[in-house]
């Protein structure tokens, strides 16, 4: 059986390989929400692209939830749960501009006990590693895994990763944890940014960017002489 795929279907199954779960709702919201009915437009493109056997799909949720075809997490499994939080995040950047160079449970040593943040990106042109926390964690746990950011701060391994500017002085990445909870967790090397989610990021800087422009003491938006370019 022959079939043409357009961009957009193109699109879609590659979005759904990179992020490993996407609900329908968010579907709609990112490619779909021009149209004039662009709920009845997505169910038509992703019953189309399910029967040609392009991606999977589970409904052990309301709406559906979409998976790559070589998805290895069960249709029940928690996983999704966490895969969709971090579609979250990524969605709530996009209200502000679209995040660049992302990667989904990203693995910047490429060795197994080393950092592995939720996600990377670049976003409004600072480099970011995100760490979701949706369950209470003991700050014994938290700075170990703060720890393991400075151990990779250290070995100067993160000057050589692929997304780093050419021809300009490598950036270590600011570490965001969206949390519910403000964990007493410090490093004097790695800027640690707590906040419960992207909005309350962006008002944080917006706030910080008011008092400078008005000439009043602010935060300091560097760590290390990097500078965080949220405004």
């Amino acid at each position: 059986m022959s079939f043409r795929l357009s961009q957009r279907d193109k699109d879609i199954i590659g979005f759904i390989n990179q992020f490993r779960a996407v609900d329908r709702d968010s579907l709609v919201e990112l490619f779909f929400k021009q149209l004039k009915s662009p709920i009845n437009a997505c169910n038509s493109v992703m019953v189309r692209l399910y029967r040609l056997g392009l991606i999977e799909r589970t409904q052990q949720y309301s709406p559906t939830v979409y998976l790559p075809v070589d998805a290895k997490i069960k249709k029940n499994s928690q996983k999704i749960l966490h895969f969709l939080s971090i579609l979250d995040i990524y969605k709530q950047m996009c209200t502000y501009s679209t995040p660049k160079n992302v990667i989904v449970e990203d693995k910047p040593t490429g060795r197994k006990g080393g950092i592995e943040p939720d996600l990377f990106c670049i976003f409004k042109g600072s480099p970011f590693w995100i760490e979701i926390q949706r369950s209470q964690y003991s700050e014994l746990k938290m700075q170990a895994k703060i720890n393991l950011y400075e151990e990779f701060f250290f070995s100067d391994e993160w000057k050589a990763l692929h997304w780093q500017p050419e021809g300009r002085a490598a950036i270590f990445p600011s570490v965001v944890l969206i949390t519910p909870v403000r964990y007493a967790v410090s490093s004097d090397h790695i800027r640690i940014i707590q906040v419960t989610s992207i909005h309350e990021l962006m008002e944080k800087y917006r706030s910080s960017a008011k008092q400078q422009r008005d000439g009043k003491p602010r935060t300091s938006a560097s760590s290390g002489g990097i500078k965080i370019n949220l405004t």
